[in-house]
């Protein structure tokens, strides 16, 4: 049987445009002689569809959607797609998160989610009921199991989940000979490896075919990056030093972009024409946050983008990929010196936008400054310079460059990382307006790595010299807002801090754990407490590209409201 993976970027609620894709994908698959087309989760309705779930409208274009479809596709070939449903149990959650057989003009099979997974960024508990029956369908001689996403990640070991039920197991037991896996998996750096050492696993102990259909693009905060797959048992020797080499990939799809990759079942046995990519994470970051800002700015509406080019490295990172996210002419940056900024960050973004090709706009907002200052003078009651009148800089910036958007209809991409935003070492209303933002989930030093190996790259390409500056990467950070200002006049160093944050973010771990493993107890005190304080910020910021296992946002709720001393 030849089955084709159709890796596309639904959109959320856009069910005409989906459809139509779906049937595009369906066409090109005949024409490859394909006898079963496998789609990604919920590629009906797109995913997350989160609280659109509770607006009947939604769910009956997405069933109509779904009716179309069966009188539109071609007869004699198996479609498999995702979908919201009515839930037929008698009691229950009222929907359901189906997986459907669609072949000559009827629904022909079913299968309900199983595993609602309701952590991180998931929260599909909140609607759908779960799967109460396993089956399989029959189909060319082949038994095939459909195990939707969640289903097949029993066995991990991710933070907050502990699931009863095991449908793959229960697939198994039914005789399945191929296991079907629809996804709408998030990136996040590594993943494609988690997953494919999850699958190998599978395929090894089962004894059959996992084909892994990923969906690609963006939405909002989450990133899908593709890469779907078959992994098949290369022998029916059960010898295994360990790294299951016994098991070895069949079919590999393009990154970040949709793609048809076919393959078919009577080749389970043969020898493997495709190896898994080494991971170059960085590079794959970079395309990640790319799709990210592209899918944003066209599923929003937006038709360009700008940012405040300050001569540092955030946004020099930003600028660059805006720039490789829609193309240099859809990027404006804008330089705003005040009285505090130095020649060099001026002639540094200067120089960068001139790498880049965009255009570079001067606003100096001191005459601004000047004005603010006098009309808050008698206010201020002549108190010492402080962060006010630092802050009152950053939120001119701040206006005026949603001024720009504003008439432009262009898309403000805020230029804070991950560090500045746990410590709250960002402004309301100034550097934190905008539309999206792009490095939110990018540790400084990481954006730092990240920089070098983009220098690394260019150089060996279209450039003779570094595209970012490398007086930026040099220079010690600064959000030039005072004289002689330095970041780490108000943060702990760079290192430590990212650090001791990927110990208390991503691990859960606390003070006390910490300090067990080396590190000094005020210091983490001060970053647990900071990120605690500045959780009202980051309640307004804007929406932050998801790269790593935790990004703040809907992936990590926390109560702003709380007893942040007893950490």
């Amino acid at each position: 049987m030849r089955i084709a993976l159709a890796q596309i970027n639904s959109v959320i609620g856009g069910f005409d445009n989906n459809r139509k894709k779906i049937l595009s994908f369906v066409r090109r698959a005949a024409e490859k002689q394909a006898d079963l087309v496998l789609f990604p989760e919920l590629a009906v309705c797109g995913y997350p569809p989160m609280d659109l779930l509770d607006q009947d409208c939604f769910v009956e274009r997405n069933v109509r959607a779904v009716r179309i479809l069966q009188r539109e596709l071609p007869r004699n070939i198996a479609v498999g797609l995702g979908f919201v449903n009515r839930n037929p149990y008698p009691r229950g959650k009222s929907l359901v998160n189906e997986y459907g057989i669609l072949l000559d003009g009827q629904l022909v099979f079913e299968q309900f989610k199983t595993l609602l997974p309701t952590y991180d960024v998931f929260d599909e508990a909140r609607n759908f009921e779960p799967a109460r029956k396993w089956d399989v369908f029959e189909w060319k001689g082949e038994r095939i199991g459909i195990a939707v996403c969640e289903d097949v990640w029993r066995e991990t070991d991710t933070p907050g989940t502990l699931y009863l039920r095991d449908p793959v197991r229960k697939l198994l037991d039914r005789g399945a000979t191929l296991l079907c896996v629809p996804s709408a998996s998030p990136f996040v750096a590594g993943k494609l490896t988690i997953r494919r050492n999850l699958a190998e696993r599978i395929a090894y102990r089962g004894n059959v075919p996992i084909i892994y259909v990923n969906a690609v693009g963006a939405n909002d905060s989450i990133i899908f990056d593709g890469r779907s797959f078959v992994v098949a048992p290369q022998s029916e020797d059960s010898s295994c030093d360990g790294q299951l080499r016994a098991v070895s990939l069949r079919r590999l799809a393009k990154p970040f972009e949709e793609d048809l990759a076919v393959w078919d079942s009577s080749e389970r046995r043969s020898s493997p024409d495709v190896s898994f990519p080494p991971d170059d994470e960085l590079d794959v970051v970079e395309n990640a946050l790319a799709l990210g800002i592209r899918e944003y700015m066209n599923k929003c509406g937006f038709t360009r983008c700008h940012l405040g080019l300050s001569g540092g490295i955030d946004s020099a990172l930003v600028a660059y990929l805006g720039v490789k996210a829609v193309g240099k002419d859809k990027v404006v940056c804008f330089g705003m010196p005040s009285r505090f900024s130095s020649q060099g960050s001026r002639d540094d973004a200067a120089e960068l936008a001139a790498n880049l090709g965009c255009r570079y706009e001067t606003l100096p907002i001191e005459p601004i400054y000047a004005s603010f200052l006098s009309t808050l003078a008698d206010v201020f009651e002549n108190r010492p310079f402080d962060v006010a009148e630092e802050n009152l800089q950053a939120r001119i910036r701040g206006t005026l460059l949603m001024a720009y958007s504003n008439k432009f209809r262009s898309a403000l991409l805020t230029t804070g990382n991950k560090s500045e935003l746990a410590m709250g070492y960002c402004t309301l209303y100034g550097d934190m307006n905008g539309a999206l933002a792009p490095i939110g989930d990018l540790l400084k030093t990481e954006v730092f790595a990240l920089c070098r190996r983009i220098n690394e790259r260019n150089q060996t390409g279209k450039f003779s010299k570094p595209v970012i500056p490398e007086a930026i990467l040099t220079k010690p950070p600064s959000a030039e807002l005072r004289p002689n200002q330095k970041d780490q006049d108000n943060l702990p160093p760079y290192e430590e801090l990212d650090e001791i944050l990927k110990l208390y973010l991503f691990k859960n771990l606390s003070v006390d754990e910490i300090v067990q493993r080396g590190w000094n107890r005020e210091l983490t005190t001060r970053i647990i407490r900071g990120v605690a304080l500045a959780e009202f910020k980051r309640r307004q910021s804007p929406p932050v590209l998801k790269i790593s296992p935790r990004a703040f946002g809907m992936g990590r709720r926390m109560p702003i409201a709380r007893d942040v001393y007893e950490v």
